[in-house]
């Protein structure tokens, strides 16, 4: 530690700023070993590694390991939860949505988020205790700003995997759609061509077909064929997903013919693939204007009337001696 600080003292040559950076270089240590921590504690519950695992051969007990660890965590869990069920229930639903659906993700989530919450402030507490020459004050705001980002870090994660997996999903749809229409129309039942649009989509798009094979395992086990598909819609997020739950369900209670139904939706979809591009082609020009302006133009002019400028200026010159 001391080594690193006279290297920091003798490049820089400022004690206060030696201080700064050797208190940044142990944030951003503290930062990624937590994140670290953080990413093993939530792949303990993730399904997608699970699969991977039974693939490979591995022969891991995963689900007692997170059990094991839940019932580590089990005393604290009344400290780290929160009290309300509306913000466990959120939280769960977006964990769920990132393809966690371990019992034991919400509690993993809120241990990771504390933990980040107590050992970034006092990782820079026991920096500063190296560094006697910064105020007080200092460390006080860099334990504040560290507490800050241990506290948002777990939920910016979250909302990046559930976006990742979302736009996963939203691009694997049409895709299944038209294997689904294909499936329907060919004289299979809706079961079979679920089941077969999911070994289709296994290996392109596993995210979906993995979702599709846990629709058909429901179904296997006792659920409702609608209240499994009302769980994919859940699972997934999507609004079109959602939607085409809804008219899936509606087409078995009225008794209409699925193939059609899924014929029209798939003629719907695509005109609404089509006009959201169309929407984001209109909306080229307007944000082209801000490059332009900022970017495009100066160069221009200065290409255009720099010359001119400079003449103008040697003119003036020129005639003011």
């Amino acid at each position: 530690m001391e080594t690193l600080l006279e290297v920091l003292r003798a490049t820089l040559g400022d004690n206060a700023l030696t201080s700064t950076v050797f208190v940044g270089l142990a944030a951003v240590a503290v930062f990624v070993f937590s994140l670290g921590v953080s990413a093993i504690v939530l792949g303990l519950a993730d399904p997608m590694r699970r699969r991977l695992n039974r693939l490979a051969g591995v022969e891991r007990d995963d689900t007692s390991r997170a059990d094991s660890v839940a019932a580590l965590l089990q005393p604290l869990s009344a400290y780290i939860l929160p009290k309300k069920d509306w913000d466990r229930s959120q939280v769960g639903r977006q964990l769920v949505h990132a393809g966690y659906r371990s019992p034991h993700s919400v509690t993993f989530y809120y241990a990771a988020r504390a933990l980040l919450l107590i050992v970034l402030p006092a990782a820079v507490l026991i920096a500063s205790y190296w560094m006697p020459e910064v105020p007080t004050a200092k460390i006080l705001f860099y334990t504040a700003v560290a507490a800050f980002v241990g506290s948002i870090i777990p939920g910016a994660l979250l909302d990046r995997l559930v976006a990742r997996r979302k736009r996963a999903l939203r691009v694997a749809f049409p895709d299944a759609l038209d294997l689904l229409v294909v499936c329907v129309e060919s004289g299979l039942g809706l079961a079979p061509a679920l089941q077969r649009v999911a070994d289709e989509l296994a290996v392109s798009h596993p995210e979906l077909g993995a979702e599709l094979m846990l629709v058909n395992a429901e179904v296997r086990a006792g659920v409702e064929r609608s209240q499994a598909l009302k769980n994919l819609a859940d699972r997934t997020g999507l609004e079109d997903i959602r939607g085409l739950v809804a008219l899936l369900t509606q087409t078995m209670r009225f008794g209409t013919s699925v193939a059609d139904a899924l014929r029209v939706y798939s003629e719907e979809f695509r005109d609404k693939r089509m006009q959201a591009a169309e929407e984001q082609a209109a909306k080229i020009g307007t944000k082209m204007i801000f490059p332009l302006v900022f970017c495009m133009f100066p160069a221009f002019f200065l290409v255009a009337i720099g010359p001119a400028v400079l003449r103008l200026i040697d003119v003036f010159g020129q005639m003011a001696k």
